[in-house]
């Protein structure tokens, strides 16, 4: 990206998570920490807020403004493995945002205290596939306050991809040969083994598979390579790509589709037979929280209020974990996202950890050496 076109989007708060991480990439930093607002504003409250790029706005917490006069001081990372090491070499903030599958390491790593429910009068009202999310807490003490989420699955273009070919919604049209050069997939990691696992019938064990499961895992993700148009890590890229043609299907967050649709594109987004992806990101306090505890709280209750689920879902095309912001949304909306019934919809997310070690150092690995163009 052009670098003054990189600015002003910059502090003009236009660029999403995924295009700030991008252009972190390009110019060869994993994070950053730096204050996107005035110094006046940032200040509000004694309080540090570190959180990915795109939710450094006002929008997703106004009472807090309204209370505080301000926003709190924002740190942005794009990396949770490089924010955690930051923190590990004595970056000390208040409230993180981290997703689900990171709270177990960060956890061992010391840097977290348990959230006290008690003062989150909205904590009841969070949908309970969230709530419930394995490893978020501990000793009967509650460290992860959910707050977005979202869903990952395939969205192809329903004119360019042939009916017989998702009659049976699967994982395995993104492995299909017939749309060789016209496929993408996310650039990521774990999450390839993952949906290659589902594929082969070696979920149950994903979290742990042999040496032998990975062979076929990597046979399976080379063959997957071969067919790409390309992997996607900014997903404006892939969105682009899929309005143009130039791809009839790729792996896709609900915002995309929101996206795509609302430009008039025809897509449709698979409950594929093998499982949709989910993911909960929410928020929790360092062990080391300088700033004010009351003000941590106020943010975190601020961040719950149905008003700023109605705007993430309306406005982000992002899921909310407050039940009751749903009762804020236009149905039709709603339908538009599969969320007919949402509590249906978040049960029949799967929303996995991260593998422990050695299994998730193999995994990865494995798939930078796929994409690398080794067999």
């Amino acid at each position: 990206m052009e670098k003054n076109k990189f600015i002003d989007r910059l502090l003009g708060g236009k660029m999403s998570r995924r295009e700030f991480n991008r252009a972190l990439g390009a110019a060869g930093l994993g994070f950053a920490a730096m204050p996107l607002l005035s110094t006046a504003s940032r200040a509000a409250g004694d309080l540090t807020f570190l959180t990915w790029a795109g939710y450094d706005i006002p929008e997703l917490m106004p009472k807090y403004v309204e209370e505080h006069g301000g926003t709190p001081e924002f740190s942005i990372f794009a990396v949770e493995e490089e924010a955690l090491q930051k923190m590990l070499a004595g970056f000390d903030v208040d409230v993180m945002h981290p997703c689900s599958y990171n709270i177990k390491r960060w956890n061992d790593a010391g840097i977290l205290q348990p959230v006290d429910i008690s003062r989150v009068p909205e904590y009841e009202n969070i949908w309970e596939k969230f709530r419930t999310i394995p490893e978020t807490s501990f000793n009967g003490e509650v460290y992860f306050i959910p707050w977005d989420a979202g869903t990952a699955s395939v969205a192809y273009r329903t004119d360019l991809v042939d009916p017989a070919d998702v009659a049976e919604p699967s994982w395995s049209l993104l492995f299909n040969e017939k749309y060789k050069g016209k496929l993408s997939m996310y650039d990521t990691d774990t999450t390839l083994v993952e949906i290659s696992a589902r594929i082969l019938g070696y979920f149950d064990d994903y979290l742990h598979l042999s040496d032998e499961q990975l062979v076929d895992v990597r046979k399976h993700l080379a063959k997957q390579r071969d067919l790409m148009r390309f992997y996607w890590s900014d997903n404006t890229q892939m969105e682009q790509a899929m309005a143009s043609g130039e791809i009839v299907a790729a792996y896709a967050w609900s915002g995309s589709v929101k996206a795509l649709r609302d430009q008039g594109v025809p897509i449709e987004y698979m409950v594929p037979k093998e499982g949709m992806l989910g993911y909960c990101c929410g928020l929790v306090r360092h062990a080391r929280a300088p700033g004010d505890e009351q003000a941590a709280y106020d943010l975190i209750n601020a961040m719950l209020d149905p008003e700023v689920g109605k705007y993430l879902v309306t406005d982000q095309g992002y899921f909310h974990s407050n039940r009751r912001s749903y009762d804020l949304i236009d149905p039709e909306l709603l339908k538009s996202f599969g969320l007919d019934d949402p509590e249906a919809t978040f049960n029949a997310m799967s929303i996995e950890p991260e593998p422990d070690e050695p299994y998730r150092g193999k995994y990865i690995t494995l798939v930078n050496e796929v994409k690398a163009g080794m067999n």
